[in-house]
């Protein structure tokens, strides 16, 4: 048992601070919308990766043609993770977002994610084989394997909204107009990422 929660910590720390899409945007939703923006993005794991983490079990036992699925979903998510990349780097000053409605900060979030061929791919290649293995161990083992990877993973997202809101308040305009530029600049070559991901995903 402590074996599993092991791994599914160490997992799950290392995908919460991993650079990606979803970090990024993190990140910068924390810089326009503030922590609670930050934090709902941040929790955006939680609510898409139920449906694939049961897709990735079925995948383990019918890989043929599983491929093809995933490329069309990392080109999909290119394209939106291309229009958030769009969106930072078009930013002219913080007074932009004080003019806007309630920010869609979870949708954003749960898109990217769900858009990511990288959740699935961890399932299929890591976390469905050791769900499987788990439950040698014990019924009780795969949901704490789970338990200890969502526990960190999103908390690795939420402590570092935390400090990116709190410094928020330090920066002057000029710095906080720049970073989510390059912010924007950030989820642009992340959407390259997963373009060239679906293309050879795709076979093409």
């Amino acid at each position: 048992m402590l074996y599993y929660l092991l791994s599914g910590v160490i997992f799950g720390l290392a995908a919460g601070f991993a650079p990606g899409p979803l970090l990024a945007l993190v990140i910068s939703e924390t810089l326009e919308h503030g922590i609670r923006s930050g934090i709902q993005v941040a929790l955006a794991p939680v609510i898409t990766d139920i449906p694939i983490i049961l897709l990735a079990l079925f995948a383990v036992s019918r890989l043929s043609g599983f491929d093809r699925i995933l490329g069309t979903i990392s080109v999909l998510g290119g394209c939106y993770v291309l229009y958030l990349g769009y969106q930072s780097i078009r930013l002219n000053s913080r007074k932009t977002f004080q003019l806007e409605t309630k920010p869609d900060s979870l949708t954003r979030g749960v898109l990217t994610n769900a858009l990511s061929p990288h959740p699935y791919l961890f399932w299929i290649s890591v976390g469905a084989p050791m769900l499987t293995k788990s439950v040698v161990a014990g019924t009780a083992a795969p949901f704490i394997f789970i338990a200890g990877f969502y526990a960190f993973l999103v908390g690795a997202k939420i402590t570092l909204a935390m400090l990116v809101g709190k410094s928020k308040s330090f920066m002057s305009d000029n710095a906080y107009r720049y970073t989510l530029r390059f912010l924007g600049f950030a989820l642009t070559g992340f959407s390259v990422v997963l373009f060239a991901d679906g293309i050879k995903l795709l076979g093409w």
